[in-house]
């Protein structure tokens, strides 16, 4: 891999510059270390203070929707009890959490005559595509009203538990599914560095990240702690999905006085990830709505024409194997013979399918299977292209 060059904040400003200011629709997501305190009380002054900047952001004209992280630690305080990694225990504290923290977001809103909204969902909400597009229309119909949408995962409910869908993600998924302009995911960092700071008096703070040049993650060393479930790690696979997308993204402190006014304004603050072209809604409900029920290996020739600027179909004559099971409408991923995804699509054959037909031409699938609905496995329709670095493209 060639040497990296850090470019920090201040370089990065030319480059951040007409992402910012042309974003009118901003998905702020706030984390739990931002929200509460270490010993489990509300961060009012933080709330206050962010409300505050959601108010001057509408001023300018902007559309703001929060993402807020925090039941589940207040709900913990109310309780008495920590939840220690039960299931039925974190989902009885967000049950017991969510409306401590609407109460102090609503009040706190309600200073600058701003309508809250609270919406609740889980990942098959976001992983149905008819329910996302009546998602989407709920956002619209409350940001025309004025209100400020606010959401959470709904971890009392979520079939998986709360380990469903962290907020990062959850935040990213909504930026695709919206429509927005650009994601701020606040934390207790600055931003990415390339070690912990807190190990390593050498680390430097990035601040641009170009998925084309280096994967983010190589620099993430992540902090999980038992308040909350995102970490370092899960916003930068946050900013991945955004970016996908086509929409940049920022990874700043929540600490950072008036952090997303000033960013807005143009400060140089956090770590900036430059977003790829941007794609259609379908397209980004593909990149950011669901987790991937399988995975398909293709070989080399099928990994080119996916990645070529033509952006081919994936055909059964590249695929080299079938991982998972799968139906015919799934999300899959597509991954090379070293495991790293290419693209993810919705898949044409269910995986027993696939299976059969792997490295079969597209004429031999009629004979292979009794019928033959379609010539591709994933249409490339269907199907949004993984950012890659550019030296692993010519590898």
């Amino acid at each position: 891999m060639p040497d990296l060059r850090i470019v920090s904040p201040e370089e990065s400003l030319p480059q951040r510059q007409a992402y910012l200011q042309a974003a009118r629709r901003v998905v702020v997501k706030v984390g739990t270390r931002n929200v509460a305190r270490p010993d489990g009380t509300p961060n009012e002054d933080g709330i206050e203070s962010w409300a505050h900047q959601i108010a001057r952001l509408r001023r300018w004209g902007k559309q703001v929707l929060l993402v807020t992280s925090g039941a589940v630690y207040l709900g913990q305080r109310v309780l008495g009890r920590e939840a220690n990694g039960a299931l039925q225990m974190r989902q009885a504290a967000a049950a017991v959490g969510q409306p401590v923290l609407m109460r102090y977001w609503r009040r706190a809103l309600m200073e600058f005559q701003l309508v809250s909204a609270q919406i609740l969902v889980t990942a098959d909400d976001i992983g149905d595509r008819r329910r996302a597009i009546h998602l989407r229309n709920t956002v619209s119909a409350l940001l025309e009203a004025g209100a400020v949408p606010i959401f959470n995962e709904n971890d009392s409910v979520s079939v998986e538990g709360v380990t469903a869908m962290d907020n990062d993600r959850l935040a990213a998924s909504l930026a695709g599914i919206v429509g927005a302009d650009l994601l701020i995911l606040l934390t207790d960092q600055q931003g990415l560095y390339t070690a912990n700071p807190a190990r390593d008096a050498d680390a430097t703070l990035l601040g641009l990240v170009r998925w084309d040049e280096v994967d983010a993650v190589r620099f993430v060393e992540d902090r999980n702690q038992p308040e909350s479930r995102g970490g370092m790690l899960a916003k930068v696979e946050a900013a991945k999905t955004a970016v996908t997308c086509g929409i940049p993204c920022v990874v700043a402190s929540g600490f950072e006085p008036l952090v997303i006014c000033r960013l807005l304004e143009g400060e140089p603050l956090g770590t900036f990830f430059v977003p790829g072209d941007r794609l259609s809604s379908r397209k980004s409900w593909i990149a950011s709505g669901q987790k991937p029920a399988g995975s398909l290996v293709v070989d080399d020739g099928a990994r080119r024409a996916l990645l070529s600027p033509e952006g081919g179909s994936l055909l059964a004559v590249g695929i080299t194997e079938v991982r998972g099971e799968f139906g015919p409408g799934d999300l899959v991923a597509v991954v090379d013979g070293s495991s790293r995804e290419i693209a993810r699509g919705l898949v044409n054959y269910p995986s027993a399918e696939v299976a059969q037909i792997r490295g079969a031409r597209s004429e031999q699938l009629a004979d292979l299977l009794g019928h033959a609905s379609h010539e591709t496995v994933i249409h490339r329709d269907n199907l949004v292209v993984t950012p890659q670095r550019k030296d692993n493209d010519e590898r």
